[in-house]
């Protein structure tokens, strides 16, 4: 990916104090400690923390970010509390491979029939465009519309096909809060069955084993009242609407979810939320872990 510093809306430039040229592939701490050594790594530290490197046009926090041979570093006079906003959605992490995103209800992952230009997928792509026309964005895996929270994108075609080649072993964990109708009695449990979808496009579960594809859904319950419940659901395998549709199943439909079989909507938007996502990353197999907080909408019914 390319980030051309007259393209760049931040314009860190105003904030480089030094720079210094990649020689050969590495990680950013360990070029940051030999190339400063007079600097402690619990400085170092605290720079990346306050967003004073800058790597190309790109302010990053990351320590373990891949670096490659021409890229200049800079360490910057003072922090930049610039981001991007986007109305919908916010950067959680981006790097040199991956952006993670923190979606809101009610924005598409990518296009459909009836709508075309207000996504996560084109609002992305627009972003990285402006650095160069030339970038691109790839969509790694989806959420519904009406689902809020996490969800992760590639900015090459090759990262995409290694992330979802390697899905599941790359996939530490994904886990959901589902705020459901109805009192869940038992406080744990899992929930197996074969996903099919009808001529409606409605996902059912088959009571014929194999018949479908295997969805394995746990749960646990973390609040409880007279007319709702908060899950934190994992998901073990990733079908289309398999949250929505085992929640139906055990009798407890997510709120706001008409479509399968909820009759309430006290919040505004689908009681869905994707809370955590860990997986390997795709260019050094390291761990990364984003967590977001339960969302005020759905704590205010357990009070």
């Amino acid at each position: 990916m390319k980030y051309p510093q007259k393209k760049s809306e931040f314009q860190p430039n105003k904030l480089k104090e030094i720079a210094v040229k990649v020689s050969e592939p590495t990680e950013l701490m360990k070029f940051l400690i030999e190339k400063f050594p007079e600097k402690s790594r619990t400085t170092i530290k605290s720079l990346l923390a306050h967003k004073q490197v800058t790597v190309g046009d790109m302010v990053t926090t990351q320590f373990d970010l891949p670096l490659k041979r021409g890229q200049m570093v800079f360490l910057n006079k003072q922090k930049s509390d610039e981001k991007p906003r986007f109305r919908g959605l916010r950067i959680v992490h981006e790097d040199a491979d991956i952006i993670v995103i923190d979606k809101a209800s009610g924005l598409l992952s990518m296009a459909s029939e009836t709508e075309k230009t207000k996504t996560a997928y084109s609002i992305l792509s627009e972003y990285v465009k402006k650095f160069d026309p030339k970038n691109l964005i790839f969509i790694v895996h989806r959420l519904d519309r009406d689902t809020s929270g996490l969800m992760l994108f590639a900015k090459s075609k090759k990262v995409q096909e290694i992330l979802q080649k390697d899905w599941n072993d790359s996939i530490i964990e994904r886990s959901y809060l589902a705020v459901v109708e109805g009192t869940v009695e038992k406080t744990e449990g899992t929930i197996v069955s074969w996903l099919k979808e009808n001529k409606a496009l409605v996902m059912y579960s088959s009571k014929t084993p194999e018949d479908g594809q295997k969805a394995i859904t746990h749960y646990k319950v973390m609040k409880t009242g007279n007319q709702f419940s908060l899950l934190d659901v994992k998901l073990e395998t990733g079908r289309k609407n398999q949250i929505r549709v085992h929640m139906k199943d055990m009798g407890y439909p997510v709120t706001g979810d008409k479509k399968y079989g909820s009759k309430l909507n006290p919040i505004g938007q689908m009681g869905l939320h994707a809370r955590v996502l860990a997986f390997k990353h795709p260019g050094n197999g390291k761990v990364l872990r984003f967590d977001t907080p339960i969302p005020g909408k759905f704590l205010k019914l357990f009070r």
